[in-house]
């Protein structure tokens, strides 16, 4: 049957595997060092792992293909957890691919004495509320670590800022991290914003003189991170609604790191506001490698 089914570019792929959790159908494994699809049978094509490569190397595309079998993913899931059922189970629902999701429970259902976790408890986690974007404040049972603040500081001097000559912190805000962060808090209206992967601040000395002074700030990790599609929807609220000015992504210099390029570039794409988009690649050694407007 002619279906869609991902497609991988050999010359782009380099192999850094960041693809391969984003697949929970386990379609996708790196062999030979470049990423392969194993199955057509396993390959949903709805494209849950383009987003995540930071090399451009996936497309969907239209071709004869054995027609995706979910039972025989569902087969799969089952032996690496609970958690990893509940992803593929939730990537259904999220597509409104309802056949599937209910071929996927019924299987459960029929199966359940042989697997290591309560079906029930994988329905009540996949179909949960969801916790809006716009949902940051605490509330009840909510964390009161992920509360909105800005953070004052005083205005700068000539004068050194601490008598030990310690540099001083720069960050506005709290919280940082971009599953916490509420994109219309209000240091990031008409704010200048840097996206930075996590170990940027750790590998660069001067990382708050030279990134985040003035700027407010998102810290991610492309690789480790779950959940990441939220992080596009979070910026283009920002870049639409909060009315964000200019974004600046700091990435390292590991192939790993592009995904968080991806993800500003699709957000910039789909906002209907135009921003500047710069890139800094920063590398280990923490010196800047590359600064430049995309």
């Amino acid at each position: 049957m002619i279906r869609d089914v991902v497609k991988i570019d050999e010359d782009k792929c380099n192999g850094c595997g960041v693809c391969i959790p984003s697949c929970h159908e386990g379609a996708l494994q790196i062999i030979d060092g470049k990423a392969r699809l194993i199955s057509d049978l396993m390959c949903d094509g709805l494209g849950a792992c383009l987003n995540h490569c930071p090399q451009d190397a996936m497309t969907i595309e239209k071709r004869e293909a054995e027609p995706y079998d979910e039972i025989k993913v569902i087969e799969i899931m089952v032996e690496k957890g609970q958690n990893t059922v509940v992803a593929h189970l939730k990537h259904l629902k999220e597509h409104n691919e309802i056949t599937f999701l209910k071929q996927a429970v019924n299987w459960l259902k029929e199966n359940e004495d042989g697997l290591k976790f309560k079906v029930d408890d994988v329905i009540r986690q996949v179909h949960k509320p969801q916790v809006s974007v716009m949902q940051h404040a605490h509330s009840g049972g909510g964390c009161p670590g992920a509360a909105a603040r800005s953070i004052e500081r005083p205005a700068a001097t000539s004068a050194p800022s601490n008598p030990s000559g310690e540099a001083a912190s720069e960050l506005r805000q709290w919280p940082v991290q971009m599953h916490l962060v509420n994109p219309m808090a209000p240091y990031f209206r008409d704010a200048d914003m840097v996206l930075a992967a996590d170990c940027v601040a750790f590998a660069m000395g001067n990382f708050h003189s030279k990134f985040l002074k003035g700027r407010s700030l998102g810290i991610a990790c492309p690789k480790l991170d779950s959940d990441q599609e939220i992080y596009v929807d979070k910026l283009v609220q920002m870049i639409d609604q909060a009315k964000i000015n200019t974004l600046t992504v700091a990435i390292m210099q590991v192939p790993c790191c592009g995904g968080l390029l991806q993800q500003a570039k699709i957000a910039v794409e789909r906002a209907s506001r135009k921003i500047p988009l710069k890139l800094a690649i920063v590398s280990i050694e923490g010196d800047i490698l590359k600064e430049e407007w995309v």
